[in-house]
């Protein structure tokens, strides 16, 4: 593989595959926490919540990154505290490429996870209660593994999205060859080099084998938990 692709090429392949990754688990806790609190309680401003988790999808992603910027860049109030804190950097950092990245699918993700979990049938869960239960337990021993579906098809898109992210992650990390510098970013630099089409189609065709890959994955991973409980 590496004779088929320039090291700068492999670099942003793996560097790809790092944030990516590491958007789409960071952020699932999350996801799960706001899927649920969506899917299952009533509050007033749920409405608000809602849109604000869905804005991404709806904002161009260059407006997204440079309220990141803005936002966690050295200068701005939460970048300037994690720095002063913790010596954490993200901008112009590959991690806060994976933050860019996570935003961009957080609503993805918590779409499927919410549409799981109110097909959880809710009469399990107040069985469950009714039994002695505990909120949390119902949760973690009821909810949870009924929506698991739901958890890896979300956790899935949130990675195909993170691994084809471009206008947030430029804004916010720039594209630093061997820092920031993901598919994404590759493809459009070599958009600006003459000869650099072969360069672009074995790019574009890495990308969309893995978020493919990625998407089969998920697909198998719920049919095969689903045949088992049919099974059971």
């Amino acid at each position: 593989m590496t004779s088929w692709f320039s090291p700068e090429e492999m670099t942003a392949i793996g560097l790809s595959l790092k944030v990516a990754s590491v958007a789409a688990l960071a952020s699932l806790p999350l996801g799960v926490a706001v899927a649920w609190l969506l899917a299952r309680r009533r509050f007033p401003g749920k409405a608000l919540l809602d849109a604000l988790v869905h804005l991404p999808l709806v904002l161009p992603p260059v407006v997204m990154g440079y309220a990141l910027l803005v936002m966690f860049g050295s200068q701005g109030p939460i970048g300037a505290w994690l720095h002063d804190t913790f010596g954490i950097t993200l901008a112009f950092r590959w991690t806060g490429a994976a933050l860019a990245c996570a935003v961009m699918g957080f609503p993805l993700m918590v779409r499927a996870i919410r549409l799981s979990i109110e097909n959880v049938d809710r009469k399990l869960e107040q069985a469950a209660a009714t039994l002695g239960a505990a909120p949390w337990r119902v949760f973690l021993t009821v909810t949870l593994p009924l929506a698991w579906p739901g958890l890896v098809a979300g956790a899935a898109l949130a990675f195909a999205k993170a691994l084809g992210e471009f206008g947030a992650t430029i804004t916010f990390v720039s594209a630093i060859p061997g820092e920031t510098q993901t598919l994404s970013s590759a493809i459009y630099g070599l958009m600006q080099v003459p000869g650099g089409e072969a360069g672009i189609w074995r790019l574009a065709a890495v990308s969309l084998l893995i978020s493919l890959g990625a998407l089969l994955l998920s697909e198998w991973l719920v049919r095969r938990k689903r045949s088992a409980e049919d099974e059971a």
